[in-house]
């Protein structure tokens, strides 16, 4: 499902327009994002926990030269973790 599917979805079954279920997509990702960007979470229960976590620098390797060794600097990175209800329900397949 892509971002137009479940902006209709969404409409449809939360019986809004298109124009503010797309208003409404859009706020919770930007509202996510700047939580995120601040250090905080966002958990929606039982469905899972949105959260940022520092993945640390490392040595790695060249691709294009495998005897070059490379930096690669410590970077911010999404993570989520999914909710109980969620995990049931991908169980009962």
């Amino acid at each position: 499902m892509n971002k137009a599917e479940l902006i209709a979805l969404l409409a449809q079954k939360a019986n809004l327009s298109k124009t503010n279920a797309e208003q409404f997509v859009e706020a919770f990702v930007d509202l996510t994002i700047n939580t995120l960007k601040a250090g905080g979470e966002v958990t929606i229960a039982g469905f899972g926990t949105f959260s940022a976590r520092s993945r640390a620098g490392r040595i790695g390797v060249n691709p294009q030269k495998p005897t070059e060794k490379i930096q690669i600097p410590s970077v911010v990175v999404p993570k989520f973790k999914a909710g109980k209800t969620l995990k049931d329900a991908l169980k009962k397949k």
